[in-house]
């Protein structure tokens, strides 16, 4: 569960527990990795995390979705960006932030459950890139795949745990969507997520497309039990807004798209250094 807010005292950068960072060496992976097009699922990413019970009871009581929706989009992009692509002390600053907001959650460190929150988000980033940016090749998939692993030891999950091959995944995602169950926790959850009543205005104005984009991208299965209205002219609209999505994507210059990532872990610092001074 990283939707979480960051509290109490700040996690030591040089604890020995430190999880491994995601210090990837190639840089066309570097590149593909640190583009912001996986922002676009990050929504669908969240849906799936509170499908599971355990999981959407302890961000229904833990979390503030109400008030601050966007804000919990904004902390879980920031631990993947600070896992993934981030120094090890930027993976350990944001491992320390989410262990510390776990701490009074039930079932928080299962691993069963941080396995599965770190597979929604390799998931949804792979489903991103396919719907709005480029098709990504057996050998690409599997290289983030690998890229994505030090998101599970962050969480706790024992190494031996994640999927070592992108049909292995495959075989646990499939699996694992069979035991999902949609509960008044998680639609509680979307509630706010998908309408929120504080958010700024600017929020609230992009939140059509939003909604379209993340239950359009949920499989069938899970989006039948969150009871979305779901037929011929929502697929249209769905497809009408993944192609305008894929226009616009296409002519931003490389380097915006990969501009949110240094930009979070920036803010992530700024709030480590407030934590630190108080």
């Amino acid at each position: 569960m990283t939707t979480g807010q960051p509290g109490g005292a700040v996690p030591d950068p040089h604890r020995a527990s430190r999880p491994t960072a995601g210090r990837v060496q190639d840089p066309d992976l570097r590149r593909f990795l640190a583009d912001s097009t996986p922002v676009a699922a990050g929504g669908r990413a969240i849906l799936l995390q509170i499908a599971d019970p355990v999981v959407a009871a302890g961000v229904r009581c833990h979390s503030d979705f109400a008030r601050r929706p966007q804000q919990r989009l904004a902390h879980t992009l920031m631990f993947v960006y600070a896992v993934v692509i981030g120094t090890e002390a930027d993976a350990a600053v944001a491992a320390g932030f989410v262990g510390r907001a776990h701490r009074p959650v039930t079932g928080a460190d299962d691993p069963d459950r941080q396995l599965w929150v770190a597979a929604t988000l390799y998931d949804s980033a792979m489903r991103a890139h396919t719907l709005f940016g480029d098709p990504v090749d057996a050998s690409r998939a599997r290289s983030v795949l690998d890229a994505y692993a030090p998101i599970g030891t962050a969480l706790r999950v024992p190494a031996d745990r994640w999927p070592g091959t992108v049909e292995a995944f495959e075989w646990y995602w499939a699996s694992a969507l069979e035991r999902l169950e949609v509960t008044d926790d998680a639609r509680g959850v979307v509630r706010d997520l998908l309408h929120p009543r504080f958010a700024p205005l600017w929020v609230r104005a992009v939140m059509p497309v939003v909604r379209i984009v993340t239950v359009g991208m949920l499989p069938e299965v899970v989006r039948t039990q969150y009871g979305f209205a779901w037929g011929p002219r929502e697929q249209r609209r769905f497809r009408r807004t993944v192609r305008w999505v894929r226009v616009v994507r296409g002519l931003l210059p490389r380097g915006l798209l990969r501009l949110p990532g240094p930009l979070l872990l920036r803010s992530m610092h700024r709030t480590a250094d407030r934590y630190l001074s108080n």
